[in-house]
């Protein structure tokens, strides 16, 4: 017969999914394609934690250049690859796509490949954690007319 009175263990996140805090809540976004002028794209994107901060999920939309994108991203931790990943729904695709995250420190890099789709993001929070710069550059050998490289700004809102 089992003691009934133990509390099971409940598993616990990974702590690699710690770095992730720093995105909570919703940023505003701005920026332009490389070489163009003005903020011809704008949106927003709101991260917020599943239950159990296991998963963080970011829900984005963005006009870019005039054509509405809305999506929603879950990251996560994957056992296999030893990083976070995510999986993106959204209005462009109907597959889910996947996109890899390395956040050390305040610097991020995300990268998609997946199909036509070959870029990746590089940026860095402020010290203070309320702004980011970067830019999506399509990787090598990746057709520039679908992995537009341009370069994004970002202002926590709240």
């Amino acid at each position: 017969m089992s003691d009934s009175t133990q509390t099971p263990q409940m598993p616990t996140p990974n702590l690699m999914l710690d770095e992730l805090e720093k995105f909570i809540g919703t940023w505003e976004l701005k920026g332009a394609p490389v070489g163009g002028e003005g903020e011809t794209i704008k949106g927003t994107a709101k991260f917020e934690w599943l239950p159990g901060k296991f998963f963080l999920k970011q829900t984005f939309s963005l006009n870019f250049m005039g054509m509405q994108i809305e999506s929603l991203e879950i990251i996560g931790y994957d056992e296999e690859t030893k990083g976070l990943k995510s999986t993106v729904f959204s209005n462009l695709s109907g597959q889910a796509l996947p996109y890899f995250w390395e956040v050390k420190g305040n610097v991020v890099k995300i990268t998609v490949n997946y199909g036509i789709l070959d870029a990746t993001f590089h940026g860095k929070l402020s010290e203070d954690g309320i702004h980011y710069n970067g830019g999506w550059r399509p990787n090598d050998g990746a057709d520039a007319t679908v992995n537009v490289p341009y370069d994004l700004k970002g202002v926590k809102i709240s």
